[in-house]
């Protein structure tokens, strides 16, 4: 059975300056250990304190111990999240990086918890890592330091360290040609970082926003497909998300293939550090076996070329600094305060993006998710009419099958006395067909949430 913790005629506390509307509602809801005004945030992994710090104390409980219960917010690292360890109180989820391939994201949409991730968080740390690679795969750096190692054990390396450098001659970067798949945050910095090595640098994004357009070198040429990039670069970064699916199907599983390795230069280098199952190691390593002279350096395991003489593999050191960590902590924080706080998403990977400006104290919000079907919209403003409230304002938006609702509506209206009240207004708007959830924003934090669980009303 579902239990219920009831709170009536709750106290107005201060709100923070980011949130203008202001109301203790009466409504049944759940609170923190019955304390009311305090949103719960669940976190796996060890999150970074700079992040956490972004919560105030006064508002916000943060807890790490798994599982804990009435949570409302989940920060999570790399820990593989399961539909168990969130509870019906949840009303999101952000990871502190940008992919979200270790949430279960498709469930979460059918539960109407958006997911947040962090994009651009760690974009500086894994461009220089890139750089790193760039470097590694033209010098023999890892090479010589082996070769060092192994001559100091036998007392020759003095001996033999000018003599032996001969061996590990390599090439400069200055002049050569950089080709960057994907411009996003990354993409762009690594191609305008490469730009002021001396590298020329073409790239491939069709789907490449202006902001990083803007953030590209003016001499940065662009391609319109993967195949030109493999023919002309001496090097390639690979900056494309993983989407688990065939080429022809849409993904990117596999799509560094055998085609495209057919049309790269025999000395040319590949540099995955976005995600290691976007290469076909099969292709890859037939490609070195049968000449070719090229490295791959990737921050990915790989099961058939982890000894390759071609390959240098590393462990997945992309965003580990504690700069990206406190970026990237800092940023899932803020975005779930502006969610908790007002309703707004932003950098979520499966609701749409939504922002409505606050009207002033003399409003409620109310933030409803539904399914996105004809019918359910209508019947949710029409809820709202027969309740005798005015609407001042709204947004609707919807993302494939799912939709999100803002609505402001006007205290005043509450004067004629034909209000009733505000939970059985909230059940009446939870319980129409198509709607999975229903928020309340006002002065007692944690409150205001209800949602139909197995067809029934739940707070």
């Amino acid at each position: 059975s579902i239990m219920m913790m009831l709170t009536r005629n709750l106290p107005t506390r201060t709100l923070p300056l980011t949130r203008t509307f202001s109301l203790a509602l009466d409504l049944d809801h759940k609170m923190v250990d019955n304390v009311p005004g305090v949103f719960r945030i669940q976190t796996y992994n060890k999150i970074s304190p700079v992040g956490l710090s972004s919560y105030p104390s006064s508002h916000y409980e943060v807890v790490d111990e798994p599982m804990t219960p009435n949570s409302h917010g989940i920060m999570i690292r790399s820990h593989k999240l399961k539909e168990e360890e969130v509870p019906l109180t949840v009303r999101c989820i952000a990871r502190c990086g940008a992919g979200t391939n270790n949430v279960p994201v498709s469930r979460m949409t059918e539960l109407g918890i958006p997911v947040f991730n962090t994009p651009g968080a760690n974009a500086n740390a894994v461009k220089e890592l890139v750089l790193c690679g760039l470097l590694l795969s033209s010098r023999k750096i890892v090479d010589g330091i082996n070769h060092m190692k192994d001559l100091g054990e036998k007392g020759l390396a003095k001996e033999r360290v000018e003599k032996d450098k001969a061996m590990f001659g390599g090439q400069e970067l200055k002049g050569k040609t950089l080709g960057v798949i994907g411009l996003g945050h990354i993409g762009a910095a690594t191609a305008r970082d490469a730009s002021a090595l001396g590298m020329n640098v073409i790239g491939y994004d069709p789907g490449m926003s202006i902001t990083n357009a803007l953030k590209l070198p003016n001499d940065t040429k662009l391609v319109d497909s993967m195949k030109s990039v493999f023919a002309s670069a001496d090097y390639i970064s690979l900056n494309i998300p993983y989407i688990n699916k065939p080429s022809n199907e849409g993904g990117t599983h596999g799509i560094i293939g055998r085609d495209l390795l057919m049309t790269m230069k025999k000395d040319a280098c590949i540099l995955n550090f976005a995600r290691g199952e976007l290469v076909d190691s099969e292709a890859l390593k037939d490609w070195f076996d049968a000449g070719s002279t090229g490295k791959y350096v990737s921050d990915f395991p790989d099961d058939l070329l982890y000894d390759h003489p071609n390959a240098i593999l590393l462990p997945h050191l992309g965003a580990s600094t504690a700069e990206a960590e406190d970026a990237a902590a800092t940023m899932a924080a803020s975005t779930i305060k502006n969610f908790l706080e007002n309703g707004t998403i932003v950098n979520s990977v499966n609701f749409p993006e939504t922002k409505l400006e606050a009207r002033g104290d003399t409003t409620v919000r109310m933030a409803i998710i539904n399914e996105n079907k004809t019918g359910v919209l209508a019947n949710i403003l029409q809820a709202i009419s027969d309740a005798n409230l005015n609407i001042l304002q709204q947004v609707n938006k919807s993302r494939d099958n799912i939709a999100y609702n803002v609505i402001d509506v006007e205290l005043d209206s509450l004067a004629s006395g034909k209000f009733q009240s505000w939970s059985e207004l909230q059940e009446t708007l939870t319980m129409i067909d198509g709607v999975v959830s229903s928020r309340f924003m006002n002065d007692v934090y944690g409150t205001g949430y209800a949602k139909k669980v197995e067809g029934q009303y739940f707070v």
